[in-house]
């Protein structure tokens, strides 16, 4: 029974916590430390706009997985309670945070051998791992099992589609995407790449464009070709809702199509991707 078994995913679903505590789904943390004071940070624990601020002023920012005593201390109440465990965790391809919930859901399982504890990769970041989260509530609502909602969720795994772009490329050449070269000469020309999240999980540039206009139109343009009907439609933004609020209008004006979320990318995400990035999420044929 959908009852019976408890919705638990990390905060690099980039969904807000009071969001989540509405479609009664737990979350873990991950963590962020800005490198000039090594102080270590949940995320969402400071203030966002906040965060994009000490950004934009230079300040970089480290980022780590969930541990295994954050999941120890999140799942273990549950268990407790005669509750089971469905989990849908950040990307494998991103951070080792499923590996370690993998790993604590087996130790768990021999302490408590009468529950269960399904970990699925989401192979997803961000809103679109939100979206996989969203996926998973409507399920439930819908009365599914633990075991029919975890069938369901591996049938869409490779539909859930990622279309980002970044304003400034310094950021994806700080955590390797692109070549020092690449990032000065695509700054130089007003480059802009637009990169998905690919059957394994990492982030891929695909092609790129000249000018923000076009990076945002272009990734319209992917979700015109490849949406399904009936898909919901999330939108992240790294503090920029104004091209959010561009995104929207094009696909509602041009696409005929409604969008159902507009979130921040939150810190642990936006200290790799950087202010200005924005992200369209939704269910395509493929990715």
């Amino acid at each position: 029974m959908a009852e019976n078994y408890v919705l638990v995913t990390d905060s690099a679903c980039d969904i807000l916590p009071e969001k989540l505590a509405e479609w009664k789904v737990e979350m873990i943390p991950l963590a962020f430390l800005f490198t000039d004071t090594g102080k270590e940070q949940l995320d969402h624990e400071e203030p966002i706009k906040e965060f994009y601020k000490a950004m934009r002023d230079g300040r970089i920012a480290k980022t780590s997985s969930v541990n295994e005593d954050r999941f120890i201390r999140t799942f273990t109440p549950i268990l407790e309670a005669g509750k089971d465990i469905l989990y849908l965790a950040f990307s494998s391809g991103l951070s080792v945070t499923c590996e370690n919930g993998k790993k604590v859901a087996a130790q768990l399982q021999e302490k408590y051998p009468e529950r269960k504890i399904v970990v699925i990769d989401s192979l997803a970041a961000s809103a679109g791992q939100g979206l996989f989260v969203y996926l998973a509530v409507q399920n439930r609502d819908k009365g599914m099992s633990l075991e029919e909602n975890a069938k369901a969720l591996e049938a869409d795994l490779l539909h859930v589609c990622h279309w980002f772009t970044v304003e400034d490329l310094v950021y994806l050449k700080r955590g390797g995407r692109i070549s020092r070269t690449t990032a000065l000469l695509g700054t130089a020309l007003n480059v802009k790449p637009v990169l998905h999240v690919d059957n394994e999980g990492h982030l891929i540039k695909v092609t790129q464009v000249r000018g923000r206009k076009k990076s945002i139109r272009k990734m319209a343009e992917m979700l015109g070709e490849t949406i399904v009907p009936h898909s919901p439609i999330f939108i992240s933004h790294g503090d920029c809702i104004e091209d959010a609020e561009m995104l929207k209008e094009i696909l509602e004006k041009e696409y005929n199509k409604k969008v159902d979320l507009i979130t921040y990318v939150g810190s642990v995400i936006g200290a790799h991707s950087g202010p200005g990035t924005l992200a369209l999420f939704f269910v395509g044929t493929e990715r």
